[in-house]
């Protein structure tokens, strides 16, 4: 591997040899995170036959690549994965290394970071480089970790100045992922691996993996309700309005903790980060937690009773008024007006 004290890596999570969405998301992030360093942007990629990922990881504007394949890897176990990523990290001291706030991001994140004395933040919504002081001492490129806090109350920038590495997990769907217009030549790295007998003190005897029959991420228009509705009756007019547009259904937390609409359909913080093309959004009062999952939609609508619901302060178009009064009109409107 080259050596680079600037190195920002990616962990590519991968299933059925398919990397996640957010690895690659995380990867079209890093590189802009390598420019503004002037380092270099390396995928790492664990697994069995995972060459195909690492000619794939070239789209997204990595200088270089490295696989750690055997068959005994072809299914994430926490052992082996953890020993491999912590003799890397030691050995290659990159400055950044960021994983998907996965379930398995968040197991295998913290083993890294302990074992490495890394610094690490969780759940991050957005990461910048930036020149700090602190305590009186300047730190050049660091990372700037930023993540929702206190509930959601307020938006923490965390630093980890005292550290080679700064470590990360981000959330699906809040960075924007794309090819690069002239990826770099491919250099792919393999590392090779010799399995211990601790490594078998898990076994995966079978595993069952179900696609998600909901893509709120690539839907254009997303009618979303919140607690507002008061009722699940009420929220059939969500249902109703997005069958008219032709758009999908989603529903903030509050929502989804009462029953109202299913948790895959949960958009915000805790739920999935969306940018469609519209997204209305009925009976949310906007709170900061939901409006980090929908404030880069290109357009949106908000309806509410509350003039004052922050949800106005984010929507291009606002609506004060019930909702049971409201969306029969707009579905009227569209059906026999606008349509």
């Amino acid at each position: 591997m080259t050596e680079n004290l600037n190195q920002i890596w990616v962990f590519i999570e991968q299933s059925n040899n398919k990397p996640s969405d957010v690895s690659l998301e995380l990867l079209s992030k890093g590189r802009k995170l390598a420019d503004k360093t002037k380092g270099s942007l390396v995928a790492i990629i664990i697994g069995e036959n995972v060459k195909a990922i690492a000619v794939e990881s070239f789209k997204y504007g990595v200088n270089e690549t490295v696989i750690v394949q055997h068959p005994s890897l072809k299914f994430y176990r926490t052992i082996p994965y953890s020993r491999i990523l912590i003799d890397l990290v030691k050995k290659f001291e990159p400055r950044i290394f960021l994983f998907g706030a996965t379930i398995i991001g968040r197991d295998i994140a913290p083993r890294v970071a302990s074992a490495t004395k890394s610094g690490l933040t969780a759940d991050c919504t957005d990461l910048q480089i930036a020149d700090v002081t602190y305590l009186n001492r300047k730190h050049d490129n660091l990372l700037l970790q930023i993540r929702p806090a206190f509930g959601g109350n307020i938006i923490a920038t965390i630093i980890t100045p005292e550290t080679q590495t700064q470590m990360a997990t981000v959330r699906e769907g809040v960075m924007e992922k794309h090819f690069v217009e002239k990826p770099f030549p491919e250099k792919i790295t393999e590392v090779n691996f010799t399995p211990q007998e601790i490594d078998e003190a898990v076994e995966i005897i079978e595993q069952f993996l179900e696609e998600s029959k909901v893509n709120l991420k690539a839907a254009p228009i997303i009618v979303a309700g919140g607690y507002g509705l008061s009722n699940k009756e009420n929220f059939k007019l969500i249902y109703e309005l997005a069958r008219t547009l032709g758009g999908e259904v989603a529903g903030s937390r509050a929502a989804v903790d009462a029953g109202f609409v299913p948790s895959e359909r949960q958009v915000g913080q805790t739920g999935i980060t969306v940018r469609p093309k519209l997204y209305i959004a009925v009976g949310i009062s906007g709170a900061i937690q939901h409006r980090a999952g929908m404030q880069d939609a290109n357009k949106i609508i908000a309806i509410n009773t509350d003039p004052d619901a922050p949800i106005f302060q984010v929507a291009h178009y606002g609506i004060v008024g019930d909702a049971t009064d409201v969306i029969p009109k707009l579905i009227d409107a569209y059906k026999n007006k606008l349509k």
